[in-house]
């Protein structure tokens, strides 16, 4: 940096200024050209995942970090929740699992990034798409476009976001772990359909995010023309067709997406660890340097956060760390490996462009050099169906069908995506069992009550309109004068009554008795009800109850789409034909009486009588149940299986564990699931046919040792007596792996020198933490086929393969036994392939 005295003689003050930002940008600076984003001068291929702060409490964030950091990611990105953090106008919370600043520094202790996605429109499955719902109601406001009102709240509440960050010193240009922020989100398509408006939001958006001075390179995602200098990226399933808008820019990926969020009412999804691995290399051996895992841990959708509508509680997404925070096997694993083997070949990866070199119809080759000599090479097999032979160099490679082999030094295969070396862990609900069971007191809701918080008008009012989301219920109550003429109370058939409503569920009472019930999904949430209903000569009370399951998160303006009933509302079967009840005089009452008095907390609950014992009546909706009981022993993570119950909401100790729904079943097909062929959030699915999501995630953070209150709303009518505690743990491990198979220890091994001649792989079995392996339940070194949990023996099979893991593994928490015909009692079949599958109950 050379000055020239005249430049010294203006002052000091001007000097001290060049000086402490020069300094800063010595410390710690964070830019990007066309290979990769550069950290302190250096090019890296940064490895990242997504865990949102919210979706987990304070307790489980530094677990969660460190399984990060082990799995080898380098960053961790989470997107900022607007409404939990402004729920009201002015009144911001940044406390409990949404002490954003805490979680931030724990990533630095840990020694990872951050990529902090402001938006603060996040989508995400989430409430309002993470809008504020007091945001709907800012006098002339329209959502994500070109609209006064709108720039000037998203502006403040960025602007407080990133003078938050700055007053903790969290950027790495003042030497915190953020290397990156995300300005708005997945904005593209949205701005196509609304033109001229959405483009000119865009420039305001990356505008006012620069000014914003944060010393870090900004992003915007699946948005083509992101203003220079804000880089665009890429979300998908896959991402290495995709190219930036400017040659300078590099090739990043902000969300790959592991799996795919539950719908209550929809099958489970799940992406096999092979495909996602093959992906990721994909895009790495086309230039790609920033990945990130959408999501890493997914977690809960605690409280009222699920948006959707009709979004699950769950938010497990099939991640890596499944929603308890404990590792999903294989797919932790396995991309562990693809994370090192990746690593490996970094050097000369960010060095240059890749040579592409065809290898046949379906096959292809990437190699990178680098000027010091570093050579890496992706070898790739697209063909779903068969494997290749590959000639490449001096040597000949076999890659199995949709695959890629990673060559760290052009030679050695330390990996491929569809040898999977990892352990397979098959997880299990245990009952805990509870001395004398749960003791249920129960209290029932009123169907209809005049109280002081209803009000009455003339015709139907929409729902979020009304209760401003401060509860998903919402009573419409009206009566129906019946003539003692009417027909039908001579003939006995019920007049019909017809309710339209925009969603998102519906119960009709008649008189106090429930009269049928209906519900939306999330592509349809709409409803029709048309049902007979009992009325009785004189005055009759129609109240109903409509329910929200979440506000939209994604769409066109879906700020503006409605909820609740709309109408027309009318009754059919009389002697006048139909009558119009739409625009009777209808009263309204915002949420329940149980919500009201608190019945979820430890204060309120003891403010109305309870029944007990015998009283307690089962399969009776709109129903408040509470009992008490005793935290579990050990650390396992702990679920409450309310498979016995239909739809409702559960608080423990106060907290809500969010909505349960067991009683809407998975409906679709879900059949096999092979790895090969492109993926999508359709192909592999489980759980049809039975509820969507059955178990829910209790954070051990929320109990007591002791006199732990559960208090549970049923809405239908469910038998609370088939509530239970379980525990979430491994019920038994399993791997599959080929003699002859990649792994980086023995490459490791053959560069360091300390071997020269080639090592078997090695089979590695861990159970959870507190357990042990009680027992082999299947052991083949051979041809077994079949998959974890149904293992067979081939028709080669070597008749030892037992006996070194009854040796080495039973009553161990962790064993590996060498793939090597001589530890199974010699080669079964000479000149097949052979693979050794093994399973171990955990205990």
């Amino acid at each position: 940096m050379a000055m020239s005295l005249g430049n010294l003689v203006m002052g000091n003050v001007v000097l001290g200024v060049l000086l402490a930002s020069w300094i800063c940008s010595v410390s710690a600076s964070v830019s990007y050209d066309s290979k990769a984003i550069t950290i302190n001068g250096q090019r890296r291929i940064l490895i990242s995942g997504s865990i949102h702060y919210p979706r987990s409490t304070p307790e489980m964030w530094p677990d969660l970090i460190q399984k990060a950091k082990e799995g080898g990611l380098d960053v961790i990105q989470t997107y900022v929740f607007w409404n939990g953090h402004e729920p009201s106008p002015g009144k911001y919370y940044f406390e409990g699992n949404y002490d954003l600043v805490n979680f931030i520094k724990l990533v630095k202790e840990a020694g990872l990034y951050v990529h902090l996605r402001i938006g603060p429109y996040v989508c995400a499955e989430w409430n309002f798409g993470g809008f504020p719902v007091w945001l709907k109601y800012v006098p002339g406001i329209s959502f994500r476009t070109d609209n006064g009102p709108f720039k000037e709240q998203m502006q403040r509440f960025t602007q407080k976001i990133v003078n938050m960050m700055k007053a903790e010193r969290l950027f790495e240009s003042q030497g915190g772990p953020i290397i990156l922020s995300q300005i708005e989100n997945e904005y593209g398509p949205m701005e196509y359909e609304i033109g001229e408006p959405g483009k000119a939001y865009t420039r305001w958006a990356a505008k006012m995010a620069l000014g914003l001075g944060t010393g870090v390179p900004w992003v915007m995602c699946k948005q083509d023309d992101a203003p220079d200098p804000v880089i665009n990226t890429c979300n998908g399933f896959y991402c290495d067709y995709f190219s930036p808008n400017k040659a300078y820019k590099p090739k990043m990926w902000t969300e790959a997406w592991t799996g795919w969020y539950t719908e209550f009412g929809g099958a489970v999804p799940y992406r096999p660890a092979e495909d996602l691995a093959f992906s990721v290399a994909r895009f790495i051996q086309k230039g790609g340097s920033f990945v990130n895992y959408y999501m890493y841990h997914g977690g809960t959708n605690f409280g009222r956060t699920a948006g959707g509508p009709f979004i699950a509680t769950s938010y497990d997404y099939n991640a890596p760390l499944d929603e308890y925070g404990l590792l999903r096997q294989p797919k932790w694993g396995h991309l562990k490996d693809l994370h090192r083997a990746i690593k490996l070949c970094e050097p000369a990866l960010v060095s240059g462009d890749p040579m592409v070199m065809p290898l046949g119809n379906y096959q292809e080759a990437h190699v990178f050099k680098s000027k010091s000599g570093a050579c890496a090479a992706f070898l790739a097999n697209y063909n779903p169906t068969s494997f290749a032979k590959l000639a490449f160099g001096n040597m000949h490679y076999n890659l199995p069908p949709w695959s890629i082999s990673i060559l760290p030094d052009c030679k050695n295969t330390v990996y491929n995506t569809a040898r999977v070396g990892a352990q397979i862990s098959r997880m299990k609900m245990a009952t805990i069992p509870i001395h004398g069971g749960f003791s249920w007191q129960a209290y029932n809701e009123e169907t209809t009550s005049e109280s002081d918080s209803s009000f009455t008008v003339v015709g139907l009012l929409e729902q979020i309109n009304t209760t401003r989301d401060v509860s998903d219920y919402l009573w419409y109550t009206t009566d129906v004068k019946i003539d003692p003429s009417e027909g039908f109370l001579k003939t006995g058939v019920y007049p019909v009554l017809t309710v339209l409503s925009a969603g998102h569920a519906l119960h009709i009472f008649v008189n106090g008795q429930l009269a049928g019930t209906a519900y939306g999904s999330l592509e349809f949430p709409k409803i029709t009800l048309s049902q007979g209903v009992n009325l009785r000569a004189g005055i009759n009370t129609i109240s109903l109850l409509s329910i929200a399951v979440g506000l939209p998160n994604v769409g066109p303006h879906f700020e503006t789409w409605n909820a609740g009933i709309l109408g027309p509302v009318t009754l059919n079967g009389l002697n006048e034909g139909r009558r119009d009840l739409s625009w009777q005089k209808w009263s309204y009452k915002v949420g329940l009486k149980g919500e009201a008095l608190n019945l979820h907390s430890l204060s309120g609950t003891s403010s109305v009588e309870w029944a007990e014992g015998s009283l307690v009546a089962l399969r009776q909706p709109l129903t408040w149940y509470k009992t008490t009981f005793n935290a579990p022993a050990g650390n396992s993570p702990v679920a409450l299986d309310v498979g016995s119950m239909g739809k409702g909401q559960i608080w423990i100790n106060g907290q809500s564990i969010g909505r349960y729904w067991p009683a809407y079943k998975a409906s679709g097909s879900c059949g096999g699931c092979n790895y090969a062929g492109t993926y999508d959030e359709n192909k592999c699915r489980s759980n049809c046919g039975e509820a969507s999501q059955r178990w829910y995630h209790v954070p051990r953070s929320w109990l007591k040792p002791s006199g732990n209150l559960l208090v549970v709303f049923e809405e239908w009518g469910g038998d609370p007596n088939g509530i239970s505690l379980v525990r979430r743990e491994v019920d038994s491990v399993c791997a599959d792996i080929f003699e002859w198979q990649p792994n980086l220890m023995n490459y490791q091994m053959h560069a360091s020198g300390k071997v020269n001649k080639p090592l078997r792989p090695k089979v590695h079995l861990e159970c959870g933490p507190e357990q042990k392996i009680s027992s082999v339940k299947f052991a083949s070194f051979g041809t077994p086929e079949g998959t974890c949990g149904s293992y067979r023996q081939g028709s080669c099979h070597a008749f030892h393969s037992y006996d070194a893991f009854q040796r080495l593994c039973v009553g161990q928490n962790f064993c590996s036994v060498t793939v090597a015909p001589e530890m199974f009692g010699g080669d079964p079949c000479p000149d097949v392939m052979k693979k050794l599958s093994v399973e171990a109950i955990c205990s």
